[in-house]
């Protein structure tokens, strides 16, 4: 059987390059079709095509921009089946979740056509002081230039569109690198987008090597460098990206803080859920969940009920299946090491801890302490940590002795703890009476610490495309 064959997408068209990779299906290993990369050769060609596409871009009217994303946004529509069962087969996310991200996307690229007609700039009053009498001025956003951008491969397609959609919605043209191990997915993108008559260099989308991404990146023609990934290779680039805008949505490590006038029964569905969807692999997956040791025993026995229901491994294209496997063995591996260390430094396994070739199984750890791998480093897998704490206050110094700082849930109806937490955990977004897994397209999102820095979210990721300019206009004395 051929392999479905796919190419970068330079200037509108699918161009022939040397090398090709072959991308697999995590669940069974199974090649699902062939990509080429674009070779160093073709690094340039995207540039200057970005710039012609900006030259278009930069002109664009309030509704040229709005059109263009409701078309994309009903593309994905149109094609959602096919996406779905892509970025099940590229990145063995449960084809439920699936679903739920490309309905999301369809989301953020309609949601940046509407903050496409809401980039509203400012009238100052100038006349503030006598020798100013006269003036006024005028404040606007105006496109930077080209945006370059690397996506990870656990949102194949909707965190590709956290870069795309408001980089169009800002008036630039943006080059795009999607992770190796699921390109296919926004090379379909690249497709609808070409079918939404998007003119020519605005988007192009390379599927290229690292050494390659890092030539973009310090290249000079290039004015933002927009990475989600890890924290290594986040700050690493953010180092040779010179006088580039630069945005960073690094890793956490998720915490949750569950007081007792909270009824525990009914928020501990969400939080495993949050714990093990998609085998844990999302950035604000729940990784440390902190439970007042009056309620402790109880929430525990009930958690884990929970996780042995609902939490089962299997064929991501099952409706029912939750728990994909890891995205590669090599990860899987470095999960179990993590599991072992853990175990061997104290920490007690209470359910799962388990690998089954390059599935774990939904782990729930107690007794582990912050400097283990498990509770202090991303662990990026379904692995959660439960501990008892006896003071509100302790708690937060719990969440906050971690170098990551993304999201974090408190449930209590407490409002004076919720401004205590709200004021003093030391991270980008507390959800209250949800878990720390909570996103929604248009909210500003992003971390501090070595969560990294700046925010996406429509409207934000807007104001980080954009400069600020001012006319200051001198009237005349009748």
């Amino acid at each position: 059987m051929t392999l479905p064959t796919f190419y970068p997408l330079i200037h509108n068209k699918w161009i022939k390059t040397r090398h090709a990779i072959k991308v697999k299906n995590p669940y069974n290993n199974k090649v699902i079709g062939k990509v080429y990369q674009a070779d160093e050769d073709f690094l340039d060609l995207a540039i200057e095509s970005a710039q012609k596409g900006f030259h278009f871009s930069r002109q664009f009217s309030s509704i040229d921009r709005y059109t263009i994303l409701n078309r994309i946004s009903d593309g994905i529509q149109k094609r959602a089946n096919e996406l779905s069962e892509i970025i099940t087969k590229e990145s063995g996310k449960p084809i439920r979740l699936a679903r739920n991200e490309v309905a999301r996307a369809q989301l953020t690229f309609s949601w940046a056509a509407e903050e496409s007609r809401r980039m509203i700039g400012d009238y100052l009053p100038l006349d503030v002081a006598p020798q100013t009498r006269y003036y006024n001025g005028i404040v606007k956003r105006f496109p930077i230039g080209i945006i370059l951008g690397i996506s990870p491969f656990n949102f194949p397609l909707n965190l590709v569109a956290h870069k795309v959609a408001p980089a169009i919605a800002s008036g630039n043209s943006i080059i795009l690198k999607p992770a190796s191990y699921t390109p296919i997915t926004a090379l379909i993108l690249g497709d609808i987008i070409k079918e939404a008559e998007v003119p020519p260099g605005i988007v192009n989308i390379l599927p290229i090597s690292g050494k390659s991404a890092e030539y973009l990146v310090k290249d000079g023609r290039i004015r933002k460098l927009s990475f989600t990934g890890s924290a290594e290779v986040g700050w690493y680039l953010k180092s040779i990206a010179g006088k580039k805008h630069v945005t960073l949505e690094l890793g956490g490590n998720a915490a949750a803080i569950v007081e007792p006038d909270i009824d525990f029964h009914k928020i501990i569905p969400r939080l495993v859920q949050g714990s093990f969807a998609y085998a844990g692999q999302i950035c604000i997956s729940v990784q440390r969940i902190y439970v007042h040791s009056s309620i402790f025993n109880n929430f525990i026995e009930a958690f884990l009920t929970e996780t042995k229901k609902s939490a089962k491994y299997g064929d991501p294209m099952n409706d029912a299946i939750v728990m994909g496997p890891m995205i590669d063995m090599k990860a899987a591996e470095q999960v179990e090491k993590r599991i072992n260390e853990a175990t061997k430094r104290g920490a007690k396994i209470l359910t799962g801890g388990k690998r089954h070739k390059n599935f774990i199984e939904a782990t729930v750890l107690t007794n582990t302490s912050v400097d283990m791998k498990v509770v202090c480093e991303e662990v990026f897998a379904p692995v959660v940590s439960i501990n008892q704490y006896n003071d509100f206050t302790e708690a937060i110094q719990m969440v906050n002795k971690s170098h990551y700082g993304l999201q974090g849930a408190i449930f209590t109806h407490d409002i004076r703890k919720i401004q205590k937490a709200y004021n003093e955990i030391d991270v980008g977004a507390i959800i209250i009476n949800d878990y720390p897994t909570f996103r929604i397209d248009p909210m500003p999102y992003g971390g501090i610490k070595d969560s990294g820095f700046g925010r996406e979210g429509i409207k934000y990721a807007i104001e980080e495309m954009t400069e600020l300019k001012l006319l200051v206009i001198k009237g005349e004395n009748d």
